[in-house]
């Protein structure tokens, strides 16, 4: 069975594609059509779907940063400002001369949850007013593991309050 576009059979009463010139026109090139039988569904290419395991999880992570000291009103202001151009962040706690950032971010996997956490205080140095400390420390675990550890009584507690508050 020979399929033709639509339309083409309407063009010069013929379907062979030949223009008067004797070849075929750029625009009249037989193409194949395609088509999905009756009653299957569509699905995306095995490429273009995720696995189970990679569905984006929470991660629990703790930003630890340090440097020289710093006036405690513009640190308190500076994460003040930070957690309102960014509401995920959970609950800073700061000193004059170091600070840690708690939040839960939402990542396919550890290796990007943690890659978007280094990026953070350096990103928004400049935009929130941060101090040029450096990264000290990072803790990126699972919802999971985080739970476990509150429940057992060594992990760090819920942060409750929510907020920016002083070591």
């Amino acid at each position: 069975m020979r399929r033709v576009r639509p339309g083409a059979a309407s063009r010069g009463g013929g379907t062979s594609g030949a223009s008067r010139g004797g070849g075929p026109r750029r625009g009249d090139e037989q193409r194949p059509l395609t088509s999905v039988p009756a009653g299957e569904a569509y699905q995306e290419p095995a490429d273009a779907r995720q696995e189970p395991g990679e569905m984006p999880r929470l991660w629990h992570v703790t930003l630890s940063v340090s440097g020289e000291e710093a006036p405690l009103k513009e640190v308190r202001r500076s994460l003040e400002q930070l957690a309102n151009d960014h509401p995920f962040l959970l609950t800073s706690r700061y000193a004059c001369d170091h600070a840690e950032i708690r939040y839960w971010e939402e990542a396919r996997d550890l290796h990007d949850a943690a890659a978007v956490a280094l990026r953070l205080w350096g990103e928004h140095r400049q935009s929130a007013g941060l101090p040029p400390w450096e990264i000290v420390g990072l803790e990126v675990v699972d919802r999971d593991t985080y739970h476990q550890r509150v429940t057992e009584g060594y992990g760090p507690p819920p942060a409750t309050p929510v907020g920016v508050h002083p070591f």
